[in-house]
């Protein structure tokens, strides 16, 4: 007769004790899961026993089997239970240091347990018998047969990476666990998160911390923690749910359904909403799919030798996706931010998966990467990603995701935005990248992370350089201008160019900073013109500009040897002139826009870092 046991907590810190309810006396063995070592044996007595956890055990995720060993029958997620016998705890580090921190499910985990038994189970979904609280004292809870947590758990360990471990029901208590690491790695199969979770996370993120959703199916439902964190309620019913009136924020539903209206797209890029599942029987289709690469050039694939179009992961895509609704432009995606995803959402890959309508559900997976605050968050956006690691391309994306969001933060870093093209100018009206190409054209593409192509304008003949005045001011109105070789200021006024007034020649760049013009010549010479003077002034050396810039009313500058150069317009008292504010620009022009510098050159990729 099988041994039935819980854990009274998800996770305890090293040093601590947790406590167990069993129905009889059993042997137990305790292992960490991440790779099956043996830490304890030993028997535990009923109904109560406590395991004193050494303070030497390491942060991981760990299996109490009492008894012998069980069978883990196959089936649908839920269907077939973890055996009432292994109960799943997670270490905690009592003095957190490790930059990464991996959550595990438990929420999810607790979700299924039990699925389709009358009362005892939030599953099935539609099912007029399921439940809307379920309480974690109770044998079961663990991960499904699947294991969809497992494959990453035991790379990370076998790659040596350090890591801590924590329960995603620590996350609700807010940002003091956290906000002591550089990454979160969400994993596998994380669909039910109350407030608190994602209220911390989003905090986390905001604040300079970095996630990873090495994850599908993400943050779906949201959930209610009670009774001390031990009950989980999900009605999945706003009529059935007495929170609905008195604080809808907390209705638990799913996140982009009213009266929550917050759909996950914030916190995670993509959403089931617009993603794909295969269940059941059709779970085997998830052995066909593959992701298509969509900006080969991104950091995410360095080292992986793809390029645009082609396949990888084959296999890692399911049982269940997320996407962000996007737009082909030019053969490139590009998110719309209709669904809630962020602007700054950049789509790495896709796979179309409306197939799948006759599987589960039918819809996309869009991996991505976006920004929010001072923080990075990448998605793979499918639930299976950590199973698909023996493929060499999932496994150099994954090093490069915790490599680079584990790290310090570096704003220095040049972070490729779009394809190599010869330019020779460039500047941003509104939400427009501008530059003029070597062959004379204007071009154009929307100012943002995604690999764009330019579009043509029209002609450009002869200008050198490109500014955009931050405001009107003396009888000038806002918009793009130009300056050309031969000396004429432009300004651009479809469908063509019409002359403001002459400009020194030799001209090579042109700046605004404040109201004034400032034009960069072959010769080395620095030239000022005040809004509505029509007078041009010397104002010094231009440090050897071959391109000129302005933002935020100081002048920028970038040499023939690749360093960026600032200053404030003169004439400053006790004004140091030209310094250095970077090196090794990657291009022989830029722009300096909103925070950014944008640089590009001949045969060199769009660029972007922070100032």
């Amino acid at each position: 007769m099988t041994v039935r046991a819980y854990a009274t907590s998800t996770s305890c810190v090293q040093g601590a004790s947790l406590g167990f309810v069993l129905d009889r006396p059993a042997p137990v063995v305790v292992t960490d899961a991440t790779d099956d070592r043996v830490v304890f044996e030993g028997v535990a007595s009923a109904p109560r026993w406590e395991l004193d956890i050494p303070a030497g055990w390491r942060s991981s995720l760990y299996r109490a089997r009492f008894g012998p060993e069980e069978p883990w029958p196959f089936g649908l997620p839920g269907s077939a239970p973890c055996p009432d016998n292994e109960v799943y705890f997670v270490v905690r580090q009592a003095v957190p240091g490790s930059p990464v921190l991996v959550s595990v499910p438990f929420t999810t985990w607790q979700a299924y347990n039990r699925a389709g038994e009358p009362g005892q189970s939030i599953y099935w979904t539609e099912s007029p018998t399921r439940a809307a609280r379920v309480t974690f004292d109770r044998p079961g809870g663990g991960p499904p047969p699947e294991r969809w947590e497992e494959g990453l758990m035991r790379w990370l360990r076998r790659g040596g990476y350090d890591v801590a471990y924590c329960s995603n029901l620590d996350l609700d208590d807010g940002l003091d666990l956290l906000s002591r690491h550089r990454l979160l790695i969400v994993n596998g199969h994380d669909e039910y998160w109350s407030l608190g979770m994602r209220d911390a996370v989003e905090e986390f993120v905001r604040r300079g911390g970095n996630v990873a959703f090495f994850s599908g199916n993400t943050c779906w439902w949201q959930i209610r923690l009670e009774d001390g964190g031990r009950t989980m309620v999900c009605h999945r019913d706003a009529v059935t749910d007495p929170m609905a009136a008195a604080d809808p924020r907390r209705t638990t539903v799913e996140w982009s359904a009213v009266p929550v209206n917050r759909p996950e797209n914030a916190l995670t890029g993509v959403s089931f909403r617009a993603g794909a599942g295969a269940w059941g029987p059709h779970m085997p289709r998830m052995l066909e799919e593959s992701y298509t690469t969509r900006f080969a050039a991104h950091w995410v694939f360095e080292g992986t030798g793809l390029t645009d179009g082609d396949k990888f992961g084959q296999g890692c895509l399911g049982y269940e996706t997320d996407a962000a609704e996007f737009e082909e432009v030019g053969g490139v995606p590009r998110v719309t931010g209709r669904d809630g995803t962020p602007p700054s959402f950049v789509v790495l890959a896709t796979a179309d998966l409306r197939h799948w309508s006759a599987y589960g559900q039918g819809g996309m997976a869009t991996m991505g990467v976006f920004t929010s605050g001072l923080g990075t968050v990448f998605t793979a956006a499918t639930v299976n990603w950590g199973n698909g690691l023996h493929d060499p391309v999932v496994d150099r994306i994954t090093r490069n995701v915790i490599d680079r969001l584990s790290a310090a933060a570096d704003g220095g870093r040049w972070d490729v935005i779009g394809p190599p093209a010869d330019l020779r100018a460039l500047a941003v009206l509104g939400r427009t990248l501008y530059a003029v190409s070597a062959d004379g054209m204007l071009l154009a593409r929307e100012l943002c992370g995604q690999n764009l192509p330019w579009r043509p304008v029209g002609p450009a003949e002869g200008v050198r350089g490109l500014a955009v005045p931050r405001e009107a001011a003396g009888g000038l109105a806002v918009g793009l201008y130009g300056v050309t070789h031969d000396g004429r200021l432009l300004r651009h006024h479809e469908p063509g160019w019409r002359e403001v007034g002459p400009a020194p020649e030799s001209a090579i760049g042109l700046a605004v900073a404040d109201c004034t013009f400032w034009v960069a010549t072959s010769s080395g010479e620095l030239w000022r013109q005040p809004f509505g003077s029509g007078a041009w002034e010397p104002a010094g050396s231009s440090g050897g500009a071959v391109a000129l810039g302005g933002m935020n009313g100081r002048l920028f500058a970038l040499d023939a040897e690749g360093r960026l150069l600032t200053r404030l317009p003169p004439p400053v008292r006790d004004d140091p002139g030209w310094v250095s504010h970077a090196e090794a620009v990657p291009g022989s022009t830029f722009t300096a826009h909103a925070g950014l510098v944008i640089a590009a050159g001949r045969g060199t990729p769009l660029r972007r870092r922070h100032v």
